[in-house]
């Protein structure tokens, strides 16, 4: 192969930091913009905000302010996995919207820092999660494939989903373009 065409090859890979970071920091945006017209309609309707804080779509599962949590751990745990460096430690301590406005921006800001340099080249880095009672194992690429990815978009359409059910008017649209970062 001549050098011009291994360099075009390398331009044109999508690599482990593209199908991570970028994916983490559209999401958390469109996830953002997602509370905001939910904070929109709470107050054109007379919504108490703290009815979409608690709602949970089944007694046993995670109200609004865990899911914000848990796809905040998805995606910085993640990302810090990816790279090899410790995730930063967000204690779970949000109650009200200004907190989970600010836990994810928060993580944007963490996910920003991270450089393709640490990312890229990892595919077959283990992985290790540990668990109660066990450590799962992967490869870079199959922890962001298989777990990262996969865990971090449950939380996302989660959260959806409980504010959609709330009665706040969200489309599709919104979930995949909410923060207008792609044409669609």
């Amino acid at each position: 192969m001549s050098a011009p065409q291994a360099k075009l090859e390398r331009l044109m890979a999508y690599s482990l930091y593209d199908a991570s970071i970028p994916v983490f920091l559209h999401m958390l945006r469109n996830l953002d913009a997602i509370l905001d017209k939910a904070e929109a309609h709470a107050k054109a309707n007379g919504v108490d905000l703290q009815t979409y804080v608690d709602a949970r779509l089944a007694p046993d599962m995670h109200p609004l302010t865990n899911q914000i949590q848990l796809a905040s751990d998805a995606a910085k745990s993640g990302a810090a996995r990816l790279a090899g460096v410790t995730p930063p430690s967000f204690p779970d301590t949000e109650t009200t919207w200004p907190e989970l406005k600010a836990r994810i921006a928060k993580t944007i800001d963490f996910l920003e820092g991270v450089k393709r340099e640490q990312v890229d080249g990892r595919e077959d880095a283990v992985v290790e999660l540990p668990l109660p009672g066990r450590t799962l194992s992967f490869s870079g690429r199959d922890f962001l494939a298989r777990f990262a990815v996969p865990n971090f978009l449950f939380h996302v359409t989660t959260a959806y989903a409980l504010l959609r059910a709330q009665g706040v008017p969200l489309g599709k649209l919104d979930f995949l373009n909410g923060a207008g970062a792609i044409a669609i």
